[in-house]
């Protein structure tokens, strides 16, 4: 992959192996949609730590949520975060332990984290999040309650400031090794749902959705 546009700045800059940068939004937000899971990098007290919570993108901007009571909200509000999602998409087997690899797509994005006080806001960017990945899902649930929207925090960070990095095909060997009778080449890896399974406490004979039994990621 070239770059065919400009990092935003400096910071985002993919150095190692800069051809596999890139800062293009359709490939950026491609990554972003393909999975909620996310990585949450900021200092707390001194010490660095990396949280997993889950992110869904709306428009311009990425929204994360968590306990409001957590390490994690009080140490981003309003500073300085680094968000980070990975898709893992195989294993690189070469010739020479040196080349192994893996293809992968990946975004960096940081930014200032902000937090939506407003409950209204709040809620809806909730639904957003719910419905984004599984369609007329909030309707159908039983309201979430005032204590429940207080205990949860939502934060968001604009992406200003984002690369994504790739790599792709198969692995890059010295010349030479080439000739070895070693067997090289992509072992895919591919992130699937299964059928889903009823909750043993929930009321007999109720089926899942269409929303639940027919998600993929995609």
């Amino acid at each position: 992959m070239s770059e065919t546009q400009p990092p935003p700045t400096p910071r985002v800059r993919v150095k190692r192996m800069g051809e596999r940068g890139a800062y293009d939004r359709a490939t950026i937000d491609a990554i972003l949609d393909a999975t909620p899971l996310a990585h949450i990098g900021y200092v707390h007290n001194g010490q660095p730590f990396v949280t997993p919570t889950l992110q869904w993108r709306e428009g311009d901007r990425v929204y994360f949520h968590g306990s409001a009571a957590s390490r994690m909200i009080e140490a981003t509000k309003g500073l300085d975060i680094c968000l980070t999602v990975t898709l893992m998409d195989g294993f690189v087997l070469a010739r020479s332990a040196f080349h192994h690899s893996i293809n992968y797509r990946s975004v960096m994005l940081l930014g200032q984290a902000e937090t939506i006080t407003d409950p209204a806001e709040k809620e809806l960017r909730l639904k957003n999040f719910v419905d984004g990945l599984f369609p007329g899902r909030w309707d159908g649930l039983r309201p979430v309650s005032p204590k429940e929207l207080k205990a949860t925090s939502v934060m968001s960070i604009p992406i200003d400031e984002a690369s994504a990095k790739l790599r792709t095909g198969g692995p890059g060997d010295d010349e030479q090794d080439y000739a070895l009778d070693i067997w090289a080449g992509v072992l895919p890896v591919k992130q699937v749902t299964l059928p889903p399974i009823d909750d043993p406490l929930g009321k007999p004979g109720l089926k899942a959705p269409a929303h639940v039994a027919g998600f993929r990621f995609g």
